[in-house]
């Protein structure tokens, strides 16, 4: 029996997509937030694209907060905003 594959809601823009295109947010039993690259981390889990602009609604929102029912810290969101700063412009810099 195969196992069924649902999509994610990001929570910054609300589209759907597969866990691997998402990024994860891991609120854990002891209430920190922290990214989750393995998508394995035990705790309540809220999902982003790896967008920008994604991340900055989420932070306006305060969608993040709510998804994971905790106030999370602004510098989560700027250590997120690095981590796709940086790979968008090592994925531009492929293309050239």
């Amino acid at each position: 029996m195969e196992k069924r594959k649902r999509p994610r809601t990001c929570v910054g823009c609300g589209e759907e997509n597969p866990r691997k295109a998402m990024c994860r947010l891991v609120r854990s039993p002891e209430g920190r937030v922290c990214y989750d690259p393995t998508g394995k981390m035990p705790g309540r889990g809220a999902y982003l694209c790896e967008d920008p602009s994604c991340i900055l609604r989420a932070k306006k929102k305060k969608a993040l907060s709510r998804a994971l029912r905790v106030d999370v810290d602004p510098k989560v969101y700027e250590e997120l905003l690095e981590r796709f700063a940086a790979k968008e412009c090592t994925s531009e810099s492929s293309r050239d």
